[in-house]
């Protein structure tokens, strides 16, 4: 009988304590970042209302880049395209360490973080859709409430759930990446208004030639660099978005030492070298960068401002996606993979802890403003809404969340300083050797 109960199933169970500890680690770099980028926001929002708001909108505008291969972009694209290719690269990245040799690598601990991040994009489209099918052409921005930003909603729970159980944390992190992943796919399908097959078949060869020089271990920047900024070129004149090139990158490292040890025990590969070199990049300065030239807008003004922004069902839409249909659609998600898998949560946690993670994924900032941008044109009316609406959305949904996780956090912080206290002379929480003995 007992053996039986060890057999049902467990979400958010315990990982390994390699896999926690290298989830603390990229949540404190993520944490920081989450702090830039709130700088960069603020910044930008005090900027444009300010009387000096002319200079900001110059500096947006103002271009760079060699005009004979069309790249003669203002700096607001060239973050937009560019540097948020980084962050997509680290996401790619991050997203195949987890599923090759992450905790992710069984079918039943991966299948949690899919679901709820499907249903995170899902439950918010329907009901933009729903709120806007009057409104014509703002259908094209039902996709703009489905994004979950990584280090803004790693941010605020680095400040209100500190003590969460590491395997909410890993399930936040992964369903954020998945998030990213699934956005790069809607940007690819349904963004892309024209789009040259030429350079498109073009960037395979580059592409190509950096999957093989990586899959051999090389790590030569002279060599990768090159290889990589041909491709990002060529998706970009294909008309697809050019952070598409930033996943497929990030998708051709391996993440394993060597292909013939086969197993996640073979060591860090190329993957984990990149993430250390990259995250500090993408998250200190890609991500603040983009939000700095993404987030000033006007507050205030008879044709522009809140007041303007909330009579435009687009706002509203976005609100609402990302406010009630973000923990909507997560938390459902999740409970119909306990549902129909008999699984139960793990016994220190309780389905309110879930909700108020699934609060976090309505910080939809980052890729939010960009799906937006593509979608109504930067610098447009209904692209000035866009903006408002996602930083009101995301504020809300960072203070039902801080809200709720505050909460509970008493509760996690006794059971943590429970499991810190038994140590061995390792300096492994007993309990993961415990676990580890138990499976």
């Amino acid at each position: 009988m007992a053996a039986e109960q060890r057999r049902v199933p467990t979400l958010f169970s315990r990982g390994s304590w390699p896999e926690a500890s290298r989830i603390a680690d990229i949540l404190r770099k993520e944490t920081i970042g989450g702090a830039l980028l709130l700088i960069g926001a603020v910044v930008a929002l005090i900027w444009a209302n300010s009387p000096w708001s002319d200079s900001y909108e110059s500096l947006r505008n103002f271009k760079v880049g060699p005009s004979a291969l069309h790249l003669d972009l203002s700096l607001a694209t060239w973050a937009a395209d560019g540097l948020l290719a980084i962050f997509f690269f680290v996401a790619g990245l991050e997203l195949k360490r987890e599923f090759v040799a992450g905790d992710l690598r069984t079918p039943q601990r991966a299948v949690v973080p899919i679901a709820a991040a499907a249903g995170g994009v899902l439950v918010p489209a329907l009901l933009f859709l729903v709120i806007n099918l009057q409104s014509g052409g703002a259908l094209r921005g039902w996709a703009i409430p489905t994004a979950t930003d990584i280090a803004f909603a790693l941010a605020v729970l680095a400040v209100v759930g500190r003590f969460l159980p590491n395997a909410l944390r890993t399930f936040l992190l992964t369903l954020a990446v998945v998030d990213d992943l699934l956005a790069i796919v809607i940007i690819a399908l349904f963004y892309t208004a024209h789009l040259s097959v030429g350079p498109l078949l073009l960037a395979l060869i580059p592409l190509g030639l950096f999957t093989v020089l990586v899959q051999r271990r090389v790590r030569s920047w002279w060599l990768l660099l090159p290889l990589a900024a041909a491709a990002w070129t060529l998706v970009h004149a294909s008309g697809v978005h050019a952070t598409v090139a930033g996943v497929l990158l990030g998708f051709a490292v391996p993440v394993l030492r060597s292909q013939k040890a086969g197993g996640p025990d073979a060591g860090p590969g190329l993957a984990e070298h990149f993430e250390h070199r990259f995250r500090p990049l993408s998250s200190a300065v890609a991500v603040p960068v983009f939000a700095f030239f993404a987030a000033g807008v006007a507050i205030v003004g008879s044709d522009s401002g809140l007041g303007a922004a909330f009579s435009d069902p687009v706002a509203i839409g976005i609100v609402v996606g990302l406010v009630v249909g973000k923990p909507i659609g997560i938390t459902l998600a999740t409970w119909l993979v306990a549902r129909f898998t008999r699984a139960r949560l793990d016994p220190d946690l309780k389905w309110v802890d879930v909700v108020g993670l699934a609060a976090l994924g309505g910080l939809g900032f980052t890729v939010s403003l960009l799906i937006g941008e593509l979608a109504f044109g930067a610098g447009s009316d209904r692209d000035e809404h866009v903006k408002l609406a996602v930083l009101c959305g995301s504020l809300l949904s960072a203070l039902i969340a801080a809200v709720i996780l505050r909460l509970r956090n008493r509760t996690h912080r006794l059971v943590h300083e429970a499991e810190t206290a038994d140590l061995d002379h390792d300096g492994i929480p007993d309990v993961y050797t415990t676990d580890a003995d138990d499976r």
